[in-house]
């Protein structure tokens, strides 16, 4: 699978196209409609399902050096507004905060990040280190592990230092379940 091959399926799904859209409007710092909507898109359009089939959220990342809870709020409560009407729900977060509540949410550590990409190489699994953007030519794709896969729908674990076994085996139980035909190794 190409980056195109990749981006023009995800984006069949038109609540991706809508999000990175207002985004892009909006003007977000370093942001990125991130991991599961994006893949999961893809497996529904490889498995022939509903294109929002087993999406429970959609995940935006964007990177602003003001760290307090109240800027994320404020942004949060405006990305809601402008996209209410999709009856979705989005998830928003400031990647240059994550390492003041992840700790304490997850007891693993997570040392702080200077870009949302970074954000995107933590994820527990390989398959869902995907983001998109628009960029003034088209969209942006960030792939570090590339696209084999999510198109030969294997969740892989992407051991970095907030890497929990239990979440990786939870996180792969539930997509199991919804897409029996993905593979997924192991985490031990």
């Amino acid at each position: 699978m190409t980056s195109e091959q990749f981006l023009t399926a995800a984006l069949r799904n038109p609540v991706n196209r809508a999000i990175v859209d207002e985004l892009d409007r909006l003007g977000l710092p370093d942001a990125w409609l991130v991991a599961g909507c994006l893949v999961q898109s893809v497996w529904n359009v490889l498995t022939k399902r509903p294109l929002d089939h087993g999406i429970n959220d959609y995940d935006v990342f964007y990177f602003d050096p003001d760290t307090s809870w109240e800027a994320e709020d404020a942004v949060i409560r405006d990305l809601a507004a402008r996209l209410g009407h999709l009856g979705v729900a989005i998830e928003v977060r400031n990647q240059a905060r994550v390492h003041l509540w992840y700790p304490g949410k997850h007891g693993l550590p997570y040392p702080a990040l200077s870009r949302s990409t970074e954000g995107i190489d933590r994820f527990l699994s390989g398959n869902v280190q995907v983001g998109i953007r628009r960029s003034a030519d088209g969209y942006d794709v960030y792939a570090p592990k590339g696209f084999g896969d999510v198109a030969g729908m294997i969740v892989r674990p992407n051991r970095t230092a907030n890497f929990s076994v239990a979440n990786y085996a939870t996180k792969a139980a539930r997509w199991k379940a919804l897409w029996p035909e993905i593979a997924v190794l192991a985490a031990e």
